[in-house]
């Protein structure tokens, strides 16, 4: 079956929860500025399904995975989707975070109050748009005076690597490639799947040889995904919508591969998010398409994903609250506090964790 376009609501069984309970201490010099060269060789903390820590290397994923597993990665591709215009006298960043028609996307401006509807917007000569809409936290409807392939090149020409606001550095022409997954195919995410970041061709080579399998699906990532949370309970917190799709040859071969006795492989908890969200209560999942404002905090019901590689993430942040759900809060604390003192490298360009999930349900 092929689920409906419209955005995916999660029906949760988490309660609410203090926000604080997700907030910890990080060193900025474990902020990470540049990737791991070769990807492969970032540092991968194994954490098992009874707490334990193993330090490897992503390298590794090989003898930690067993032949008959699925891996699922995020195909999305990053666009240039950080851009400055011009308003008036002005200078305004707009960052891109949904496309919500060939030539309309959904920013945020800063300053907003600098945008208003009807405000013209000049990102180059002959470059413009227009602000079509104001919604809340500085969000504005962006419509530029072009669409399709002629947009994508227009921001290929004129926009930036969107790199997060913790990375303290301009974006370059490095990161173009770096922040840029090898198998990334779907233009449309305004930040990487950076779990994604660390696999190499060479890596797939021995992943094969394993007899580990990998499908792709395809979950635009968001700006929002990587904000931290500032509502003070995480019932009071509103996910940004992200679009995506999952084919049916796609969903057919994960059942396959666990109706085998293989475990399904999240590479990223954008791949995890979206297979949750495709997934029916009983873990049988169909072709999907469509949004998705899934929101995971600890009491959710893990339907479709066993394991999960995932960097390090912000505290106090939706994505600190899935891996909590996924492993344990308890669990995660650990976790990170060893990654901390034994000198790991957090968030986009940082090292990774391989987290054991409980087994699930078996499609039919």
């Amino acid at each position: 079956m092929t689920h409906s376009a419209a955005p995916f609501h999660a029906d949760r069984d988490a309660t609410a929860m203090r926000v604080d309970l997700f907030d910890f201490d990080l060193p900025a010099d474990r902020i990470a500025s540049r990737p791991a060269d070769p990807r492969d060789s970032a540092r991968l903390l194994r954490v098992t399904a009874d707490g334990g820590l193993e330090d490897r290397a992503v390298a590794d994923l090989p003898s930690v995975l067993s032949p008959g597993d699925v891996l699922v990665l995020n195909d999305t591709r990053v666009i240039p989707a950080r851009l400055f215009a011009r308003v008036g006298q002005a200078r305004v960043e707009v960052m891109l975070h949904r496309r919500v028609g060939p030539d309309a996307w959904w920013a945020f401006a800063r300053p907003a109050k600098k945008v208003r509807p009807g405000t013209d917007l000049l990102f180059a000569e002959g470059f413009t748009g227009a602000c079509a809409e104001k919604g809340e936290g500085g969000e504005v409807l962006v419509r530029f005076d072009r669409a399709g392939a002629a947009l994508t090149a227009a921001l290929e020409d004129h926009g930036h690597v969107p790199l997060p606001p913790y990375i303290k550095r301009p974006d370059d022409q490095a990161d173009r490639e770096t922040y840029q997954t090898v198998f990334a195919r779907a233009d449309g995410a305004v930040a990487a799947p950076t779990a994604g970041l660390h696999f190499t061709e060479r890596l797939f080579a021995a992943l094969d040889e394993r007899g580990v399998r990998r499908v792709t699906v395809t979950l635009h990532v968001g700006a929002g995904t990587f904000l931290p949370v500032k509502a003070e309970d995480t019932d009071e917190h509103r996910m940004h919508v992200e679009d995506g799709e999952i084919s049916a040859a796609a969903a057919q071969a994960i059942c396959e591969a666990r109706a085998g006795g293989g475990r399904v492989v999240a590479v990223g908890t954008t791949s995890l998010r979206i297979l949750e969200s495709a997934a029916a209560p009983d873990g049988t999942l169909g072709a999907f398409s469509g949004g998705t404002d899934l929101f995971i905090t600890p009491g959710y019901r893990f339907r479709a994903v066993d394991r999960l590689v995932t960097n390090f993430h912000l505290p106090k942040s939706t994505l600190f609250m899935l891996v909590s759900a996924f492993s344990g809060l308890r669990t995660m604390q650990a976790a990170y506090a060893h990654a901390i003192a034994g000198g790991y490298r957090f968030y986009s360009y940082g090292d990774a964790c391989l987290l054991d999930g409980r087994p699930r349900e078996r499609c039919d």
